[in-house]
């Protein structure tokens, strides 16, 4: 088991402190670029586009996140509203910053005049390797975990971090670990993001023929809400509607109606329908009528005398 508890502060500059989280965060922005901006290549898409719209799609997710985690942990922030505003930050939910960032991406691309499902296909697989990067912030915030384990990889939460459902006993030393371990609920999504990104590049590349323009953006919804349907149940302090998870309605909705849209963009016969439809053929030119023959000309006379 892991007994190693992370700090959340990598390092100081003066008074300001410089955080994991915030770091990793910024190297899975750069690594998605990458990875994106090769995905769009690949597609003939101008990546000229791509630096300003990342970062306005960035900064969307970012308020879209920090909006749902709020929302979802709000026992943490009722009695200090201020903590939702000022530093440190932790704390993003994904399905809204996917939202957010969803939204304002089909905004950008209409207002560019750019194909929309195309550079979602772009962009699916850097919205993974984002996540698997990401979501190592979580680790060092002591943050995103789930219900006691004795698995090998284990880790321990102190007393300070831990959320409702798993307080210590009072009086407990707010570093305390008390020996307990939890499931790291951080690093399975991590390693998801991980495969999801490798996934989804090679089907891009074995099935070009057989995929439609913004199937990728689905099979990322298919995959990132079954597995976020799974883990959730490992938490015990969730945002619940009617008892149930939210994050898990929302998964069960995205998971269910992204696979309704692949099964009917894929039904017999609808490439056929939705093919555009061919150029009518242009009718050839007719021929010039040949030049009539020039008359002969008429014989010389000889003058008289």
């Amino acid at each position: 088991m892991i007994d190693w508890t992370p700090q959340p502060i990598a390092f100081a500059i003066g008074p300001l402190a410089v955080h994991w989280y915030g770091i990793m965060y910024a190297i899975g922005l750069a690594v998605a670029f990458v990875v994106i901006e090769r995905e769009a290549r690949r597609r003939g898409l101008d990546t000229g586009l791509l630096p300003n719209g990342m970062i306005l799609v960035a900064i969307a997710a970012l308020i879209g996140g920090r909006l749902y985690h709020v929302i979802d942990q709000w026992q943490l922030y009722k009695d200090d509203l201020l903590r939702i505003v000022l530093p440190p930050y932790s704390g993003l939910g994904v399905y809204g910053g996917i939202i957010a960032g969803v939204a304002v991406a089909y905004g950008y691309a209409r207002w560019k005049r750019q194909p929309f499902l195309a550079w979602a296909d772009a962009v699916a697989p850097g919205l993974f390797v984002m996540q698997a990067i990401a979501r190592w912030g979580n680790f060092f915030n002591q943050e995103l975990y789930g219900a006691p384990t004795n698995l090998p990889w284990g880790i321990v939460i102190q007393c300070q971090n831990r959320t409702q459902g798993y307080e210590c006993p009072p009086g407990s030393d707010p570093l305390a670990t008390l020996g307990q371990h939890f499931h790291p609920m951080f690093l399975y999504e991590s390693l998801s993001g991980l495969i999801g990104a490798i996934v989804l590049i090679w089907i891009a590349r074995r099935f070009a023929d057989w995929l439609r323009t913004g199937d990728l953006l689905l099979v990322f919804f298919i995959w990132y809400g079954a597995v976020r349907f799974a883990v959730e149940s490992l938490k015990a302090d969730n945002w619940r509607l009617f008892g149930v998870p939210t994050a898990q309605i929302v998964a069960g909705i995205t998971v269910t109606g992204a696979l309704l849209l692949l099964a009917w963009r894929h039904r017999p016969g609808a490439a056929a329908n939705d093919r555009r439809p061919a150029d009518p053929p242009v009718p050839p030119t007719p021929a010039e009528p040949a030049p009539a023959p020039a008359e002969p000309a008429a014989p010389a006379l000889d003058d008289p005398g």
